[in-house]
């Protein structure tokens, strides 16, 4: 008896000191000011901020909540209610900056109050969408019985749930490409993987439009249509990923009738390294905008019919909110904005009919394309199809340093590679790792305090199934996100060493620069592109 009790105390003590741990780092990370902020220095010292506060008090009610089994059991209200309150706390915020641009010299302000704009815009389809989110599932347990809109569509007719599943995946193939061809950079491989996500697509669209009758699923046609669109799929994110730092084009400095003079070593290190995160930024940006569409091509192949809108619909939140913080007029903290859009892939989990008992899992999603039994893949599948929102959101990580990366060169000037990294990778993958952290460490507490409790078997051990999966689902994303950018960094990185040694070699130092845009980056900002 002695011996299991110290196993559940070192356990707890484990999960509490890596809790405590990540808690430090994060910590340690907001204290120090950013370089970009050292212009607005008051601004970003000043004392706690509303949004600020209510982020970390919905933490500490998502933490109190675990405690009561009826919350546990209605956990996508408290999700729904975080995520439309930090979102109008958002546009209560860009509303006020929008007056105080008008407030100041009128010729001076005119480019603020368009941002200030396209801001408000971004929110108020952030919200528009996860209203209709909201009402798609009644979700829970105790109101399941009330109507929703998926109810409302499946009596009507299942004519209609084909035509919006037609419909939204035309959309997300439209914004994926439209977002994709918004970086400022034009290259001929920018055109290849456009392609590619268009065939992708079409594939989707062609099961929908000649396999909507999914009831025979052994169907040999309705199985190699699956399976060449996982092929393609497959091989085109790889390749990508793999391939592309390597032939992203690095435009090195070009000889320039007007102005030729010579280059100290530091100056012509520092335009290197201008250099690098330029590209890196591209190359960011193309991959992310590759995986949140692929991701949400593959969802609406796996998905239930009736959750193609939800899945349309997260698709255009995550957009919305790049839109909205890339924004060099965004007053947030980086930390706010990553728990923001960590709200919106919970939420997104919930909207899509999940719940925290298990009856609600998707068994028959995780046998589409698979011609005979495994239950590696089935499991795989039914991973992927239930942990659909989550994984998004951290898919979306990568679309985000990208379009966060505007005053990262300020960064490098003076910074090494793990200067670069930490401000790469500090926030996007240790605020996800300390939020769940939080919540398994506080849930594991509460299973053992209710281990004798009348709904353990029924609520709580579930509850506690799900916390550990969405543990798994953390770290598959932050291990894809960590591989992603350091992979794509450090090619770069010896490539930019190549062209350094190759020029000493061959110019003995003296660089002739062309005094001119010709460097431009990815849609550092977004709205600034659109503007």
């Amino acid at each position: 008896m002695q011996k299991p009790i110290n196993l559940l105390v070192f356990g707890v003590a484990a999960l509490i000191i890596s809790c405590l741990i990540l808690l430090g780092l994060v910590f340690v990370i907001h204290k120090e000011v950013p370089t970009w902020e050292m212009q607005d220095l008051d601004h970003y010292v000043e004392p706690w901020k509303i949004d600020e506060v209510f982020i970390l008090f919905g933490i500490l009610i998502l933490v109190i909540s675990m405690g009561s089994s009826s919350m546990i059991e209605e956990e996508h209200y408290i999700w729904h209610f975080l995520t439309s309150t930090v979102n109008l706390l958002f546009f209560r915020k860009a509303l006020q900056s929008l007056d105080l641009n008008r407030a100041h010299d009128f010729l001076r302000s005119i480019k603020e109050q368009n941002i200030s704009g396209c801001q408000i815009c971004s929110l108020f389809l952030i919200l528009s969408s996860g209203r209709i989110l909201k009402g798609w599932h009644q979700g829970g347990v105790n109101w399941t019985n009330l109507p929703d809109i998926s109810k409302w569509l499946e009596q009507a007719c299942n004519q209609y749930i084909n035509l919006i599943q037609i419909a939204s995946c035309a959309m997300v193939i439209i914004l994926g490409i439209f977002v994709l061809f918004l970086m400022q950079s034009k290259t001929k491989v920018l055109t290849v993987i456009g392609f590619s996500l268009l065939m992708s697509g079409l594939l989707v669209l062609q099961h929908f439009m000649k396999h909507q009758d999914m009831s025979a699923l052994s169907n040999k046609d309705v199985n190699l249509s699956v399976q060449t669109f996982y092929a393609v799929l497959g091989i085109t994110t790889i390749m990508v990923v793999l391939i592309l730092p390597w032939i992203m084009p690095i435009q090195t400095p070009k000889i320039c009738s007007r102005q030729n003079f010579y280059m100290s070593t530091s100056a012509l290190v520092e335009i290197q390294n201008m250099t690098l995160i330029l590209v890196l930024k591209d190359t960011l940006y193309i991959v992310g905008c590759l995986y949140i569409t692929s991701w949400c091509l593959l969802q609406l192949l796996l998905q239930q019919s009736i959750n193609a809108m939800p899945v349309l619909l997260l698709f255009i939140q995550f957009l919305a909110s790049m839109l909205t913080f890339s924004s060099s007029g965004s007053r947030h903290k980086q930390w706010v904005e990553i728990i923001a859009m960590y709200n919106l892939g919970m939420a997104g989990h919930f909207a899509l009919g999940n719940s925290n008992t298990l009856a609600t899992i998707d068994v028959a999603g995780a046998f589409i394309g698979i011609s005979s039994h495994s239950t590696f893949l089935s499991g795989l599948l039914m991973f992927i199809i239930t942990y659909a929102s989550p994984i998004l959101f951290f898919l979306s990580m990568v679309l985000y340093i990208s379009v966060k990366a505007s005053n990262y060169p300020l960064v490098i000037r003076n910074g090494n590679s793990g200067e670069i990294l930490k401000t790469l990778l500090g926030f996007p993958c240790l605020v996800p790792l300390c939020i769940n952290s939080v919540l398994l460490t506080a849930y594991t507490i509460v299973l053992l305090l209710m281990r004798n409790h009348l709904f353990i078997w029924s609520v709580f051990s579930p509850k506690y199934l799900y916390v550990c999966a969405a543990t798994a689902c953390v770290y598959v994303g932050v291990f894809i996100v960590v591989a992603i950018v350091i992979h794509t960094y450090f090619v770069l990185f010896w490539l930019r060493k190549s062209l350094y040694i190759s020029s000493k070699e061959n110019g003995g130092g003296r660089w002739n620069i062309e005094v001119s845009s010709r460097i431009t980056p990815a849609p550092a900002s977004l709205i600034n592109h659109l503007l």
